[in-house]
């Protein structure tokens, strides 16, 4: 299945590419000020930002979690359904697009050691959000979501769990 002829051009447009978890994106900025951040896993940049996309191919943002602060902010399309859980269990659902007054968010911040699934709203074309990092995002920092591990973490969720996970 191939992308529609308006969401090819914008993954073009944009330089897009496939991202692990889902969707796709482009890092659109790394601190280049030289400040840094210190970590027992390295020093990072203080910031970085990237764009996001899913589509109504890649729909899904799979579960994972990542070591910094991320803030979501959406920029143009349908509405992306975030679903969060916290690392005591609590799981919420939020919306973010583009209509304050159906609900939407227009920024979301999931903070470091959360849990987070995304996914482009039934019907949608496509969601585009930019995400901004602190400090700054590396590979080495983010964990893809295992099902029988959330699970066994978290039975009372199994159904989302296992509905947001990679096979």
């Amino acid at each position: 299945m191939t992308e529609a002829p308006e969401v090819a051009r914008l993954i073009e447009q944009l330089r897009l590419e496939p991202h692990v978890e889902g969707g796709y994106f482009r890092r659109i900025f790394s601190g280049t000020d030289g400040v840094s951040v210190a970590r027992p896993e390295g020093p990072r940049p203080a910031l970085t930002s990237i764009q996001y996309l899913l589509t109504a191919r890649s729909r899904i943002g799979h579960w994972h979690l990542n070591r910094s602060t991320i803030v979501h902010y959406f920029q143009l399309g349908d509405p992306l359904c975030y679903r969060l859980l916290t690392p005591d269990g609590e799981l919420e659902t939020l919306w973010l697009g583009p209509d304050p007054a159906a609900g939407h968010r227009l920024f979301l911040v999931v903070p470091g050691g959360v849990w987070k699934s995304s996914e482009l709203v039934a019907g949608g074309a496509f969601g585009l959000i930019a995400e901004a990092v602190s400090p700054g995002f590396d590979y080495a920092d983010m964990q893809l979501g295992v099902a029988a591990e959330l699970v066994a973490a978290h039975p009372q969720h199994e159904a989302v769990i296992r509905s947001f996970c990679r096979a």
